[in-house]
Protein backbone atom coordinates (compact mmCIF):
# COMPACT_ATOMS: atom_id res chain seq x y z
CA UNK A 1 0.00 0.00 0.00
CA UNK A 2 2.62 2.50 0.99
CA UNK A 3 4.05 1.66 -2.57
CA UNK A 4 0.63 2.69 -4.25
CA UNK A 5 0.34 6.09 -2.18
CA UNK A 6 4.16 6.63 -3.14
CA UNK A 7 3.68 5.57 -6.88
CA UNK A 8 -0.01 8.42 -7.02
CA UNK A 9 2.15 11.00 -5.11
CA UNK A 10 5.07 10.94 -7.32
CA UNK A 11 3.41 11.24 -10.77
CA UNK A 12 0.65 13.25 -8.36
CA UNK A 13 3.35 15.94 -8.19
CA UNK A 14 4.77 17.08 -11.62
CA UNK A 15 0.98 16.84 -13.39
CA UNK A 16 -0.27 19.39 -10.48
CA UNK A 17 2.69 21.68 -11.03
CA UNK A 18 2.11 21.38 -15.12
CA UNK A 19 -1.55 22.09 -14.55
CA UNK A 20 -1.67 24.79 -12.49
CA UNK A 21 1.54 26.27 -14.81
CA UNK A 22 -0.67 25.18 -17.36
CA UNK A 23 -3.54 27.29 -16.25
CA UNK A 24 -1.79 30.29 -16.47
CA UNK A 25 0.08 29.56 -19.50
CA UNK A 26 -3.61 29.38 -21.16
CA UNK A 27 -4.21 32.57 -19.87
CA UNK A 28 -2.22 33.96 -22.35
CA UNK A 29 -1.85 31.69 -25.49
CA UNK A 30 -4.82 33.00 -27.00
CA UNK A 31 -3.73 37.06 -25.69
CA UNK A 32 -0.38 37.97 -25.79
CA UNK A 33 1.22 34.54 -26.54
CA UNK A 34 -0.79 35.32 -30.06
CA UNK A 35 0.58 38.62 -30.96
CA UNK A 36 4.41 37.60 -30.92
CA UNK A 37 6.18 37.04 -33.33
CA UNK A 38 7.70 33.38 -33.79
CA UNK A 39 10.32 31.20 -35.08
CA UNK A 40 8.93 29.19 -38.35
CA UNK A 41 10.01 26.10 -36.00
CA UNK A 42 7.38 27.09 -33.58
CA UNK A 43 5.50 24.17 -32.96
CA UNK A 44 1.60 23.88 -33.35
CA UNK A 45 0.04 25.63 -29.47
CA UNK A 46 -1.49 21.89 -29.42
CA UNK A 47 1.29 20.05 -29.23
CA UNK A 48 2.35 21.42 -26.32
CA UNK A 49 0.01 19.65 -23.66
CA UNK A 50 -0.13 16.25 -24.66
CA UNK A 51 4.12 16.18 -24.49
CA UNK A 52 4.20 18.14 -21.37
CA UNK A 53 1.45 15.48 -19.63
CA UNK A 54 4.09 12.69 -20.70
CA UNK A 55 7.22 14.63 -19.57
CA UNK A 56 5.40 14.88 -16.33
CA UNK A 57 4.26 11.56 -16.04
CA UNK A 58 7.88 10.15 -17.29
CA UNK A 59 9.37 12.57 -14.31
CA UNK A 60 7.07 11.22 -11.64
CA UNK A 61 8.17 7.72 -13.09
CA UNK A 62 11.76 8.52 -12.46
CA UNK A 63 11.47 10.51 -8.88
CA UNK A 64 9.08 6.88 -7.81
CA UNK A 65 12.16 4.99 -8.43
CA UNK A 66 14.59 7.39 -6.52
CA UNK A 67 12.53 7.60 -3.79
CA UNK A 68 12.35 3.89 -3.51
CA UNK A 69 15.58 2.53 -4.15
CA UNK A 70 17.27 1.06 -1.05
CA UNK A 71 20.56 3.94 -1.26
CA UNK A 72 23.00 5.95 0.54
CA UNK A 73 20.39 8.57 2.95
CA UNK A 74 22.66 11.29 1.45
CA UNK A 75 22.88 10.83 -2.23
CA UNK A 76 19.48 10.03 -2.72
CA UNK A 77 18.72 13.33 -0.54
CA UNK A 78 20.91 15.50 -3.01
CA UNK A 79 18.70 13.67 -5.79
CA UNK A 80 15.36 14.52 -4.40
CA UNK A 81 16.84 18.08 -3.65
CA UNK A 82 17.56 18.98 -7.30
CA UNK A 83 14.34 16.66 -8.25
CA UNK A 84 12.68 19.51 -6.42
CA UNK A 85 14.34 22.52 -7.53
CA UNK A 86 13.71 21.95 -10.93
CA UNK A 87 10.04 21.34 -10.45
CA UNK A 88 10.16 24.65 -8.73
CA UNK A 89 11.92 26.11 -11.80
CA UNK A 90 9.79 24.43 -14.44
CA UNK A 91 6.42 25.80 -12.53
CA UNK A 92 7.96 29.70 -12.63
CA UNK A 93 8.90 29.31 -16.27
CA UNK A 94 5.40 29.24 -17.40
CA UNK A 95 4.72 32.09 -14.71
CA UNK A 96 7.56 34.29 -16.04
CA UNK A 97 6.85 33.66 -19.79
CA UNK A 98 3.23 33.66 -20.21
CA UNK A 99 1.96 34.97 -16.98
CA UNK A 100 4.55 38.20 -16.66
CA UNK A 101 5.01 38.11 -20.35
CA UNK A 102 8.74 38.57 -20.20
CA UNK A 103 10.49 36.52 -22.49
CA UNK A 104 13.96 37.73 -21.16
CA UNK A 105 13.80 37.11 -17.69
CA UNK A 106 12.00 33.52 -18.76
CA UNK A 107 15.13 32.75 -21.24
CA UNK A 108 17.57 33.40 -17.72
CA UNK A 109 14.83 30.93 -16.20
CA UNK A 110 15.09 28.41 -18.85
CA UNK A 111 19.23 28.64 -19.37
CA UNK A 112 18.65 27.34 -14.80
CA UNK A 113 16.11 24.83 -15.40
CA UNK A 114 18.46 23.16 -17.83
CA UNK A 115 21.19 23.12 -15.74
CA UNK A 116 19.32 21.83 -12.58
CA UNK A 117 17.49 19.50 -15.02
CA UNK A 118 20.93 17.94 -15.60
CA UNK A 119 22.37 17.95 -12.14
CA UNK A 120 18.84 16.24 -11.30
CA UNK A 121 20.55 13.81 -14.62
CA UNK A 122 23.55 13.54 -12.69
CA UNK A 123 22.15 12.69 -9.37
CA UNK A 124 19.58 9.95 -10.67
CA UNK A 125 22.84 8.65 -12.21
CA UNK A 126 24.00 7.46 -9.29
CA UNK A 127 20.97 5.95 -7.69
CA UNK A 128 19.03 4.56 -11.47
CA UNK A 129 20.15 3.79 -14.54
CA UNK A 130 16.08 3.91 -16.00
CA UNK A 131 15.20 6.93 -13.86
CA UNK A 132 17.75 8.56 -15.54
CA UNK A 133 16.92 7.52 -19.16
CA UNK A 134 13.23 8.76 -18.26
CA UNK A 135 14.65 12.57 -17.48
CA UNK A 136 16.54 12.37 -21.14
CA UNK A 137 13.19 13.14 -23.14
CA UNK A 138 12.69 15.92 -21.02
CA UNK A 139 16.31 17.94 -21.27
CA UNK A 140 15.61 17.60 -24.54
CA UNK A 141 12.82 19.57 -24.60
CA UNK A 142 13.28 22.10 -22.41
CA UNK A 143 16.51 22.42 -24.21
CA UNK A 144 14.28 23.14 -27.71
CA UNK A 145 12.24 24.61 -25.64
CA UNK A 146 15.07 27.01 -24.43
CA UNK A 147 15.91 28.13 -28.22
CA UNK A 148 12.43 28.59 -28.92
CA UNK A 149 12.44 31.01 -25.93
CA UNK A 150 15.59 32.63 -27.35
CA UNK A 151 14.22 33.00 -30.77
CA UNK A 152 11.08 34.35 -29.25
CA UNK A 153 12.95 37.08 -27.54
CA UNK A 154 15.16 37.72 -29.90
CA UNK A 155 12.25 38.56 -32.73
CA UNK A 156 10.08 40.85 -30.52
Amino acid sequence: MKNIIRFILAIALPLTIGAVAGFFTSLSVKGWYSTVNKPSFNPPDWVFAPVWTLLYIMMGIAFYIIWNKDTAKLLKRKAMLFYFAQLILNFTWSLVFFYAEKPGLALVNILLLCCMIAATIYWFSKISTTATRLLIPYILWVSFATVLNFAIWKLN
